[in-house]
């Protein structure tokens, strides 16, 4: 319920104008009031019934909830969770009326100032008309308020109803809680007998279990009971004719739209893998057929045991038709009956355990028949693997594996005791199951549309799409699963809200960090979502600057590429801190301790860093061609902390930034792309240096791996000891410089020679002086023998 919006004038010329439209609202909201009290009175009349129901209902759960016994955990959940059911429900249904209360005492109080205003007025002044509406507005503001004041008051009446019935819901609710607790201990604590003592005292127990399910489904005579044995008997027996009906519709259609002959021509090229899948593609039809017959059937007949159990078959018809679909549109027509195969005792186990909970099964007939089905189960599940593995693909065996584990663990749990929790297990891998085929099927679509399409080879503008899809929604259905899974598995046993009180439970929860499951769920989530900017915005980045210069594009683009990524991991590391509530205090806190320490420790990265980002700004760019520490080579890439060069002698070699600052680095493409290249040359004593000097021009002019732009010097450096020295000074390519020195020498040279010019090279003559008469000999002390080695002059002096 919703109070009417409130009339109000605004400035005027005069009062006596505000007064007269003061009076007409005043009137129009009288009128509306009048009407609306009309239908709040038959809107009490609902309210009246509505509160019976509430009452009758709540007192109903009452007393199923607190007649239920330890030793029936279907019927405890199923208690425990229309008590806890009915309490949100409630509490959803009551805001309303709460809202109602709040904005009618603003409305009161807005009036009694509005009629305290009015009455306090002065007459003097004012015309006759205007008196007249003052009075008029006077009569219509207190009736409107006591209006206003008695809808309020009866309304409080309702709201004291509410509270009552909202305060035994919570007592009720608070109990349902209670008796969860005991469900979970039961279910992961309280272990019972292992099946061996069971199997021990077999007599003793069969005994017992033949009481209790004699006495928990023996017929009612006197009353008639929507949980009477041979009513949920009856309907188990109509639901499963439906799904019996179902397959056989399913059937016949299937097999009439292949055979029709209009179809028949198209359909032929395909009538060998349909032929093959026709038992699944029957039994996924059929299985969506039975889920809408569950559905209809739900909304029509209004009977408890009916709505719980279509509602828990509908749940177990989809996990099974992904299973189907997963199958036939995975695999081809072998593959799929493999694949059925395979999976078929997990889907079997999974419908038992239904069954279980659809007919409320004691646990003692639990803890008696469940062990030796779950060992059976094992050497079915292995038998199937055993027969059928090979046909299938390696991801459906991995997961057969992973069901015989299961099965294995399930078994175990079961024979120490906890059978309760080798249900909870299986169910939970039944859950899981589903949600890892649907989503290897989608990933397995994905990558064939991908193949077909060639998304690889498109720019970033062109797949941006698929890539969210690829690598944002897989991963997060991958981490969404587990929670999904988990939660269905305890809604088998109604914990559905226990279950999601434990994702939203802090287990760390001190005043400047908090973590629950949820919230490691969410940060997960947002490192997949922000991976995916990162990546896009980097990708969009590189084409922009391709686009605009492809010849900077490289070193642009690692500079864009860093800053993107301080931007953005930056951005979700702040987003992660919010999600775990941590406080800006215990930032300060741990920054203030840590600062120093850290500050020393990474100076030398920060340095790097510093002196990256310059190098990044146009000191040196993708592709160009350095010299440090003697050291040649082309720059390969540029990061904050090291610059990479791949050499000319095939060596990759990273450069620490400061190093290339330090050690005063030579850019030799900065500018044109040439150096000068100094070759030495020594002719002898005697020869014509002029000519020496035009001839070597002339022929070094002519080569052209030199810069053309430039003249070739030669220049006369000086006395040698064995010749007069020249310095020839080309300006070569930075690229060849090797291949064009060698190319240069070798002119000069064949130059040289060509015009019989003598190139002088070092000589030396040794004489050994023979040993006087008396003086020791070589033979006789060779450390006392002389040897004189005299310079010789150079051939050719």
């Amino acid at each position: 319920m919703m109070a009417s919006p409130s009339y109000a004038v605004l400035k005027e010329k005069n009062i006596d104008n505000t007064l007269s439209l003061l009076r007409l609202e005043l009137t129009s909201y009288r009128i509306e009031l009048e009407r609306q009290s009309g239908i709040m009175r038959e809107q009490q009349k609902q309210v009246t019934t509505t509160m019976l129901s509430v009452m009758n209902k709540s007192r109903q759960n009452s007393l199923m909830l607190y007649s239920q016994k330890n030793g029936f955990i279907f019927d405890l959940t199923y208690a425990c969770h229309e008590a806890t059911e009915q309490y949100h429900e409630f509490q959803k249904n009551v805001r309303p009326f709460r809202q109602y209360i709040n904005t009618a005492d603003v409305e009161i109080s807005r009036y009694d100032s509005l009629i305290n205003e009015l009455s306090m007025m002065n007459k003097i002044g004012l015309s006759e008309r205007a008196k007249i509406d003052r009075n008029v507005c006077l009569t219509l503001a207190v009736n409107i308020r006591h209006t206003l004041s008695d809808n309020r008051n009866q309304m409080q009446d309702y709201i004291k109803i509410y509270n009552q019935t909202e305060e035994r819901l919570k007592y009720l609710n608070t109990y349902a809680n209670k008796r969860y607790s005991d469900i979970q201990q039961s279910i992961f604590s309280n272990r019972g007998d292992n099946y061996l003592k069971i199997l021990s005292n077999l007599g003793h127990q069969l005994s017992e279990t033949t009481e209790t399910v004699s006495s928990k489904y023996r017929p009612q005579k006197k009353v008639q009971s929507d949980w009477d044995s041979r009513i949920m008997l009856g309907l188990l027996c109509i639901i499963i004719f439906g799904g019996f009906i179902a397959v056989l519709i399913n059937f016949v259609i299937i097999r009439w739209i292949i055979r029709k002959a209009t179809l028949y021509e198209r359909l032929a090229i395909y009538r060998d893998t349909l032929e093959r899948k026709l038992t699944c593609i029957n039994l996924a039809m059929s299985v969506a057929t039975f889920a809408l017959i569950l559905g209809a059937v739900r909304m029509i007949v209004e009977q408890n045991f009916l709505i719980m159990a279509s509602g828990l078959l509908i749940e177990y018809t989809w996990l099974m038709e992904v299973i189907v679909l997963s199958l036939i549109l995975r695999l081809d027509g072998k593959q799929t009956r493999n694949g059925f195969k395979i999976y078929m005792p997990i889907m079997v186990m999974g419908f038992l355990v239904i069954v279980f909970r659809i007919v409320l099964v004691p646990n003692d007939l639990v803890n008696l028949v469940f062990p030796p089905i779950l060992l059976a189960s094992i050497i079915w599940q292995w038998n199937r693997i055993k027969n059928y593995s090979n046909g299938i693909e390696k991801s459906d065996r991995y997961y057969s594996y992973i069901s015989l584990c299961v099965f294995g663990l399930s078994t175990i749990f079961s024979w120490i005791g906890n059978t309760l929790l080798a249900v909870q297990i299986l169910i939970w891998w039944v859950m899981q199951l589903t949600c890892i085929l649907t989503i290897t099927f989608l990933r397995g679509w994905l990558q064939k549309y991908s193949e077909k399409k060639k998304i690889a080879n498109k720019a970033i503008t062109g797949r941006w799409l698929f890539d969210f899809v690829y690598d944002v929604v897989l991963p997060v259905l991958c981490v969404a699963s587990i929670i999904v899974s988990i939660y269905w598995a305890a809604d088998v046993f109604n914990l559905s809200d226990t279950t999601w009180s434990i994702f939203r439970k802090y287990y760390i929860d001190e005043k400047g960090f908090r973590a629950s499951i949820f919230t490691i769920t969410l940060a997960t989530v947002l490192y997949f979502l922000f991976k995916y900017v990162n990546n896009t915005v980097t990708e969009l980045a590189r084409l922009h600057f391709e686009n605009v210069d492809h010849a900077t594009a490289a070193t642009r683009f690692v500079m864009a590429k860093n800053i993107i990524q301080v931007v953005v991991w930056g951005t979700w590391l702040l987003t992660v801190l919010a999600v775990f509530h941590v406080s800006n205090t215990w930032l300060v806190v741990i920054s203030g301790g840590l600062s120093t320490g850290i500050g020393f420790a990474l100076k030398d990265i920060i340095e790097n860093i510093y002196y990256g980002i310059s190098l990044m700004t146009g000191r040196i760019k993708v592709g160009d061609l350095i010299e440090c520490d003697g050291v040649r080579g082309t720059v390969s890439s540029i990061s904050y902390t090291s610059t990479m060069v791949n050499t000319v002698d095939g060596s990759v070699i990273a450069f620490q930034n400061s190093q290339l600052f330090t050690k005063n680095y030579k850019n030799l493409t900065r500018n044109h792309g040439y150096e000068l290249a100094i070759i030495p040359i020594g002719v002898a004593y005697g020869t014509d240096a002029a000519k020496v000097r035009e001839l070597l021009t002339s022929a070094i002019t002519k080569l052209t791996c030199r810069d053309r732009r430039k003249e070739v010097k030669v220049v006369f450096s000086g006395f040698g000891a064995d010749s007069i020295d020249f310095k020839v000074l080309v300006w070569v390519p930075v690229m060849t410089r090797t291949y064009a020195n060698g190319e240069i020498m070798e002119t000069i040279y064949n130059c040289l020679n060509d015009n019989h010019i003598e190139i002088p090279f070092p000589q030396r003559d040794i004489h050994i002086i023979a040993p006087s008469a008396g003086s020791p000999t070589f033979a006789d002390d060779e450390d006392e023998a002389m040897k004189t080695i005299n310079n010789g002059k150079p051939q050719g002096m």
